[in-house]
């Protein structure tokens, strides 16, 4: 009993457990759909909020005020540094999503993590969005993610924590085209 009750990186075991197998039990508690609002201020300045989402079969009520991220741009890319810019966006939800996933799945593999750091480069050519070249792709074209890993793990754990990192929902949607469905009114 004591292993269900014990924490391993800051997540409980017990948890871990009874989440897998209500998901094993009832699957349609996977569907998850998350949400963000956003506003043009002014210039490259735009804000947006995200609050409410859709999981675990129900619309979740937990999140009592909205958390709010200014987008903006540096003033070489015309804006103000209102806020980071949306690419730098993308880096911080790959580096907190691949965080995440690692270290959860660490946890319940047993794997036991003192400190886990990443940095993050991204390379983009802004003259594809700015359509002066229509060879240049519009987004990054290369990611590079290094991590910093501290505990007393194996070069076998070590693989599996590699592997983990790609199983981030945010690693697959900036590694797979993704649709989306746009529509103006």
């Amino acid at each position: 009993m004591e292993t269900l009750t014990k924490k391993i990186n800051g997540f409980k075991s017990e948890e871990i457990v009874t989440t897998v197998q209500a998901l094993q039990k009832d699957p349609s508690l996977a569907y998850f759909e998350f949400r963000a609002r956003n506003k043009w201020m002014s210039g490259g300045h735009n804000r947006s909020t995200i609050r409410d989402f859709y999981g675990g079969g129900e619309e979740d009520t937990s999140r009592k005020k909205a958390f709010v991220f200014d987008n903006g741009e540096p003033p070489i890319l015309l804006g103000d540094n209102e806020g980071a810019n949306p690419v730098e966006y993308v880096l911080n939800a790959l580096a907190g999503c691949m965080t995440t996933t690692m270290v959860l799945h660490a946890a319940a593999n047993g794997i036991e993590l003192k400190s886990v750091e990443s940095e993050l480069e991204g390379e983009l050519d802004v003259q594809g969005f700015l359509g002066l070249n229509d060879q240049v792709r519009n987004g990054y074209k290369q990611i590079r993610v290094k991590f910093k890993i501290d505990g007393d793990i194996t070069e076998e754990q070590k693989e599996k924590l590699y592997a983990f990192t790609q199983m981030s929902p945010v690693f697959d949607v900036v590694t797979n085209q993704v649709p989306i469905n746009i529509v103006l009114d």
